[in-house]
């Protein structure tokens, strides 16, 4: 587990490229064979990713970060299917997921092991620290609600489907969705906002190899920018706006940790205030 301190907005003037990307992009966290984990000091969510080799599962184990007996003994964690499918097993209930699907899993589960059903299959993981225990969910990509939100003169048509919410899979205070692009489009949030009382953490993936996002972070009258590969995450704290421009479609897994799980709590930004 990599660990990152928390960053405040007025050191973010002073960072260089490599700095800033040090600071708040997570590369290489999809790796074949492999559990891998950033724990970052904002809200103290953890994003990570598993990518086992199919006939070979993989175990989301203790760390020694944690001080802990199980990684869940005082979080809850939501995984996300990116690639290929699967089964994620929550002690001794096993769940098959395809591409897209989420699983939840609420404080106190003691173990959780992933299984590969093809090469390729990457799970994503984002935790957060809980005071209460909520009972282990699944969520189908093709049974969510989506919401089509965009115009193509703006070039942000797109498709939000909420997987962990208030009035979805309940949870302590992690909240997390998915966002598909139309082709064409490569705005996302713009305009953009920023929450005071959550750390949001963007995955980007379906992108392919050959293309980027831009992402704009920093305070807003002060951006700075990320460019971002395919299956990056951005870790963005509560100061910060979170929005991008790609050179194709993509998706991105939006998740939340913080003192509020409202999705509409933000604090709106007009383009033309952006610096």
């Amino acid at each position: 587990m990599e660990i990152r301190h928390a960053t405040h907005p007025e050191q973010v003037a002073a960072l260089d490229t490599d700095q800033l990307r040090q600071r708040f992009l997570v590369e290489d966290l999809f790796v074949a064979g492999e559990v891998r984990l950033v724990h970052s000091h904002e809200d103290r969510v953890v994003v990570g990713g598993a990518s086992p080799l199919p006939g070979t599962p993989l175990e989301l184990e203790a760390v020694d970060a944690l001080r802990a007996d199980t990684f869940l003994a005082r979080r809850e964690l939501a995984v996300v299917v990116v690639r290929g499918s699967g089964s994620v097993t929550v002690d001794d209930a096993e769940h098959k997921v395809d591409a897209r699907d989420c699983v939840y899993v609420g404080r106190g589960a003691t173990v959780v092991r992933f299984q590969a059903a093809v090469e390729h299959t990457r799970f994503y993981l984002f935790s957060t620290p809980s005071h209460a225990e909520h009972p282990t969910a699944v969520a189908r990509y093709d049974d969510v609600d989506a919401l089509r939100l965009g115009d193509p003169a703006t070039s942000n048509v797109r498709e939000i489907r909420k997987f962990v919410h208030a009035d979805g899979i309940r949870s302590s205070q992690l909240v997390l969705g998915m966002t598909t692009l139309a082709p064409g489009s490569v705005w996302n949030t713009m305009p953009p906002h920023t929450h005071d009382r959550r750390t949001e953490a963007y995955l980007y993936f379906d992108l392919p190899d050959e293309h980027r996002v831009v992402h704009l972070m920093g305070e807003p009258h002060a951006t700075r920018n990320l460019v971002v590969r395919n299956e990056e995450v951005v870790i963005s704290p509560s100061w910060s706006v979170h929005s991008g421009a790609g050179t194709h479609a993509y998706s991105f897994v939006w998740a939340m940790g913080g003192e509020n799980q409202a999705y509409d709590d933000v604090e709106p930004v007009a383009v033309t205030d952006l610096r």
